[in-house]
């Protein structure tokens, strides 16, 4: 049978196999030259049991300078994941983006955006509007419609419609979150034809993808570069964050925190202009760490990278605890202390041989 490389061919069951764009490869999609944007899904400190707002801007000021050094687009992604959005009241929500606009007024902000609320098996796009209606006082903000068991449930034309009926309540630009079941047991990406259909809609300008088990980035970005459509691919994937870089597509990820400066200058590295092939044992040594820091537990789960993630910028001086949410129950057994600063031996090397001043331990 015929591959499927017009659109108009896709059906909702048509399955990625059943297209070109499942045979791409990350080298026919190489790009040297785009200066894709990295979206750092920006942790929220605790420190006794309290939002640490002084650790907060002190790594947002930290991620800042590494972007600046190399010359590296930065949007801040607030209340996502990494900002514990799932353990936040609605008051805390909004006061994270208050605390980071009157210390930031400039910079580009991603909120996301999940069902507040949400119960029983009917879904219903009012759900989303307690966050969008938070979200979208703010002058410079993109969100990030992130899934529900309600919305995900849906077959495929009407979880179609589902997004678009949120889209109505849309004011700003919007990028919709698709997932593998490896992160919650329900969920699934999207098929070809649920991406063409979101990606032509005007209010989804991107998507973030994250997957462990297929590669889903390789699908949209062939989709959309070969289609041209007006869509973003964001990668999501903690565990592929070279791939996304050598395709010239934008990242989504709670690593930009941890090794933003060592992402920040493979970006540089890989450009045409400031090629360096270094940037090969760069990618190594970060991935290196966020493997570590994503690791998955007993479950199949790697939701406790949260707390890993704290651990690192507590060793690198940034941020003064490494707690969690004290709501949250994501939290590494053993001395997770010893394991992150072993995990940072090799980036730290790296760093120092390519004179990344930026990432050293305190």
């Amino acid at each position: 049978m015929d591959m499927i490389s017009d659109p108009a061919e896709l059906q909702p069951d048509t399955p990625w196999s059943g297209t070109v764009w499942a045979q791409a490869t990350e080298e026919s999609l190489a790009d040297h030259e785009n200066r894709a944007r990295l979206c750092v899904a920006t942790l929220l400190p605790f420190r006794n049991q309290k939002p640490d707002w002084e650790g907060f801007e002190n790594s947002i000021n930290w991620m800042t300078k590494c972007a600046e050094a190399a010359g590296v687009e930065l949007a801040f992604v607030l209340n996502a994941d990494t900002g514990y959005i799932f353990n936040l009241s609605p008051e805390l929500y909004a006061e994270v983006i208050q605390r980071f606009r009157a210390a930031f007024p400039n910079p580009k902000i991603i909120c996301g955006v999940t069902a507040v609320g949400a119960s029983g098996d009917q879904f219903e796009a009012e759900w989303y509007h307690p966050h969008l209606d938070i979200a979208q006082t703010d002058s410079n903000v993109e969100v990030m419609i992130m899934t529900s068991k309600q919305l995900n449930q849906l077959d495929h034309e009407r979880r179609r419609d589902a997004y678009f009926e949120i889209a109505e309540h849309i004011t700003v630009p919007a990028l919709a979150h698709a997932l593998e079941p490896a992160f919650v047991p329900w969920a699934t990406p999207f098929n070809p034809w649920l991406l063409h259909e979101i990606a032509n809609h005007e209010k989804y300008v991107g998507g973030k993808i994250s997957t462990l088990d297929e590669p889903h980035l390789l699908y949209w970005a062939a989709m959309c570069r070969n289609l041209k459509l007006n869509f973003s691919p964001h990668s999501g994937d903690d565990f592929g964050i070279a791939s996304a870089i050598k395709m010239g597509l934008p990242l989504l990820i709670g690593a930009g925190v941890s090794a933003c400066p060592l992402i920040c200058q493979a970006r540089k590295l890989w450009l045409s202009d400031h090629y360096d092939p270094r940037v090969y044992k760069l990618f190594e040594a970060f991935q290196s760490l966020e493997d570590s820091v994503f690791r998955l537990d007993d479950q199949g789960s790697a939701a406790a990278y949260k707390h890993s993630t704290a651990v690192v910028l507590q060793l690198l001086g940034i941020i003064a605890s490494s707690e969690v949410h004290p709501n949250c129950p994501d939290i590494r057994p053993g001395d997770e202390y010893a394991r992150m600063k072993e995990a940072l031996i090799r980036p730290l090397r790296v760093a120092e041989r390519l004179g990344i001043d930026l990432f050293k331990l305190a």
